[in-house]
């Protein structure tokens, strides 16, 4: 039995989902520069509530549908806009393979790839050489990549000591209070340093006060995300207005 057929790729998923969306600031450009989609239920209700209907039988087409979905809404949305989708590696049989409906959603809803982050949270146990064969396939087909919750799951040093991602998306404990705990200041730095020796970009997740934004915007932290600057939107992109104002105050 093929892959493709071994991971049921026609199945439907079963139940609905939407989509929210919570913008990722560039502070030097002071603009957007790309929407984390999050799955939502299709009244609103939040992740968890959709995370629990997800077993080993749907879990591939869980994953297909979240990035069509996300993909589809984006594209009514704003066309130009850069999209983070996070994917769940334990669902990916065959990286190639699987990239067929996101590479057909794509082109279906005239959605440019290089405007499409794929992104994976390090909360799932996984083998680092499945992986990066899937990061890898992605960065190959023009997708840009990103490790999510850095520095909290099972990955961490060893996986960027095999593979660079394009982006790392520091996890919000370490960014929770920063700018009064010398061990997490620490810690970023040397994050910060590693990361440039690679040419990997850092963004700050987690992002809930001005005294946190302030303390990474003074060590050159450029991209952030977070409540301080906007909560998801639910169906709908931040207006760039709105979250900048933030910045001015």
């Amino acid at each position: 039995m093929s892959s493709c057929q071994q991971c049921e790729c026609e199945k439907a998923l079963g139940f609905e989902i939407a989509m929210a969306f919570q913008p990722i600031v560039d502070i030097q450009q002071r603009c957007i520069f790309a929407h984390e989609a999050l799955v939502r239920g299709p009244n609103g209700e939040g992740a968890g509530t959709v995370l629990s209907k997800v077993n080993d039988e749907n879990r591939y087409s869980f994953d297909q549908t979240c990035r069509v979905t996300a993909i589809r809404i984006a594209s009514s949305l704003d066309r130009d806009a850069k999209i983070s989708i996070n994917f769940l590696p334990n669902a990916v049989y065959e990286p190639a393979a699987c990239l067929r409906e996101t590479l057909k959603a794509a082109h279906e809803y005239d959605f440019p790839r290089e405007n499409i982050i794929f992104e994976v949270t390090e909360h799932e146990r996984i083998d680092s050489k499945k992986l990066i064969e899937i990061f890898s396939t992605y960065q190959q087909r023009g997708f840009l990549t990103a490790i999510d919750d850095f520095g909290e799951g099972f990955a961490g040093l060893n996986l960027l000591a095999q593979f660079q991602p394009n982006i790392l998306k520091l996890d919000m404990l370490l960014i929770r209070d920063i700018h009064k705990d010398s061990a997490k200041q620490a810690i970023l730095k040397g994050i910060v340093l590693t990361s440039s020796l690679l040419g990997i970009t850092v963004l700050a997740e987690g992002v809930e006060t001005r005294e946190e934004y302030l303390y990474l915007k003074d060590h050159d932290i450029r991209y952030m995300q977070g409540y301080y600057f906007c909560r998801p939107q639910f169906m709908a992109l931040a207006k760039t207005e709105e979250v900048l104002k933030v910045l001015n105050d």
